[in-house]
Order: structure tokens, then C-alpha cells, then sequence
């Protein structure tokens, strides 16, 4: 009788854990296989004051996307081979690299002289003069564009072309009042293709021949006048000249510090170890 009475004890705590077991269905919104996707999860996706249908089709969407992934998945891990799906040591060498990047970008925003002086950049150009060849035709340029009815057309065909201080400020006040785009920065290197974005200049030939055989160029189209001033040019294959290279050079001068604050870093972290017998090397 005791036995039965045990076996009746045991029968009903397993009944009991049974029940107390939660249902996974409870509060899910989407099954995939084993996976459930619940309303806690999405919850968070929709923004506060969202219009009810709006907030709708965002779920909607989202659930699509999560069902689509959990598919996937689970396609995965039934195909792949398991060696395939052991991803541990990836995530752990992928967790490695976030972190020292992280540490790496800190020590570089807080260390590093970001001041190049013109004698540093001007140093660098001179010792390194032939990796600076031009890919593409540069010049330097003035231009006016205004519209075929401004006035005082002929004033400008004189000041375009002028060199004389005066004359620079008054085409530039001109500019200011007539002008439907104009460009009067003719210390600055551009691309020759990008001033032929802007003004409908044609060359019937070669882009180099025709930079060294014009100087003063005016076209038009439908509605505007186009006046063009080239101060100078170099083509391409040449050696660019230094102002057009200088935020380069900057740029590579920045970038040689920061490899050589990192790799200083990293000597310095293995000489503390090593001395602290911190690191070891068992043979």
C-alpha cells in the first residue's frame, strides 16, 4: 500500500511540473520550428506617436524579416556540416578587433599632434616629388557665367581677361550683383574635367593641346554667356604641383603618426609586460 501510495505521490509532482512549465505560445507572435518571436521583442521597434496603422505595417514588416532570418537559420543549421557552424573562434577574434580598434582610435584622438606645418608638407612634396604624377589635366581658372541679358556685357569681356588688382575687385562686385555663377579663385588647382562640367567649352581635339593652345575663352549657350580666364594648367603625367597636393600630403603625414603612435604603443606594452614577467614564451 505504501508503494502505491509513492507511486501516486511521484505521479501527481510530475503532473504538477508539467503544468507549472511555461508555454512557449504564451505571448508569441510568430512560430519558425523551436523559435518564437514575442510581443516584448517588438515593442521597441515602433517609435512613440506612431499612427496605429503605421505602427502596424512596421510590425508587419518586421515580423516578415524575422521569420524570413529564423528560416535561414534553421535551413543552416540542419545543411551545414558542423565544423561550418562552429563560429565561436571568429566572434572571438572579430570581439578582439572591436575592442582594439576602439582602444587604438582612443589612444590616436588623444595623443596624436594633429598640427603639419607647411615646411613638414613642403619637406615631404620635395622628397617625394616623383609619386605625385597627375592622373587627369589641372588648372588654375577664373570664370563667369550671366545670363545673355545682364547688363554691362562688354565690361566684363574687359575684366575677365585683366590681371590688375582694380579691375579683379570690380569684376567681382559685378559678380555679386549679375552673375548666375562665377568662380574667381585662381590660386586654387581644379580638374579640367570639372570646369568642363560647368561651362560647355567642346575641345575638337586632344585636352592638353587644347589647354596650351587657349587662354581666354568665351561660349555660350540658350541663355548665358560664359567667360573663362586659364591662369595655368599642368597636364596629366606630369608632377602635380604642391598646393594642389598639399591636403594630401597632410593626410598621408597624419596617417604615417598614427601608424607609428600605435606601433609605439604596442612596444612599449610588450616591453612592460616582459619586464613585469608578465609574458612568457614556453618552448
Amino acid at each position: 500500500m505504501f508503494r502505491n501510495l509513492n507511486i501516486i505521490f511521484l505521479f501527481s509532482l510530475l503532473l504538477l511540473a508539467c503544468k507549472s512549465k511555461p508555454d512557449p505560445r504564451q505571448g508569441a507572435i510568430a512560430r519558425v520550428y523551436e523559435s518564437y518571436l514575442y510581443v516584448d521583442d517588438v515593442k521597441s521597434i515602433v517609435p512613440k506617436n506612431t499612427r496605429t496603422e503605421d505602427s502596424l505595417t512596421l510590425i508587419k514588416k518586421y515580423i516578415n524579416s524575422w521569420i524570413t532570418e529564423a528560416l535561414i537559420l534553421h535551413k543552416a543549421e540542419q545543411n551545414l556540416p558542423e565544423d561550418k557552424k562552429n563560429v565561436e573562434k571568429q566572434l572571438k577574434d572579430y570581439r578582439n578587433s572591436l575592442i582594439t580598434f576602439a582602444y587604438e582610435r582612443e589612444l590616436v584622438n588623444q595623443k596624436l599632434d594633429t598640427v603639419v606645418s607647411d615646411s613638414a608638407i613642403t619637406a615631404y612634396y620635395e622628397r617625394n616629388k616623383n609619386n605625385f604624377e597627375l592622373k587627369d589635366n589641372i588648372i588654375r581658372v577664373s570664370y563667369v557665367k550671366v545670363n545673355k541679358k545682364a547688363p554691362n556685357l562688354q565690361k566684363v569681356r574687359l575684366l575677365y581677361r585683366s590681371e590688375i588688382p582694380k579691375d579683379k575687385e570690380a569684376l567681382e562686385n559685378y559678380c555679386h550683383q549679375y552673375a548666375e555663377n562665377f568662380y574667381l579663385d585662381d590660386t586654387a588647382w581644379l580638374l579640367f574635367d570639372d570646369l568642363l562640367k560647368e561651362i560647355p567649352i567642346q575641345p575638337t581635339y586632344n585636352k592638353e593641346l587644347f589647354l596650351q593652345n587657349n587662354r581666354f575663352i568665351e561660349v555660350s549657350d540658350s541663355t548665358s554667356l560664359y567667360f573663362v580666364n586659364i591662369k595655368g594648367f599642368q597636364i596629366k603625367n606630369s608632377i602635380s604641383p604642391l598646393s594642389f597636393e598639399k591636403e594630401n600630403i597632410k593626410n598621408i603625414i597624419l596617417n604615417k603618426r598614427k601608424l607609428e603612435l600605435i606601433n609605439k604603443m604596442k612596444e612599449e606594452a610588450f616591453s612592460e609586460a616582459r619586464n613585469n614577467k608578465d609574458v612568457e614564451e614556453f618552448k
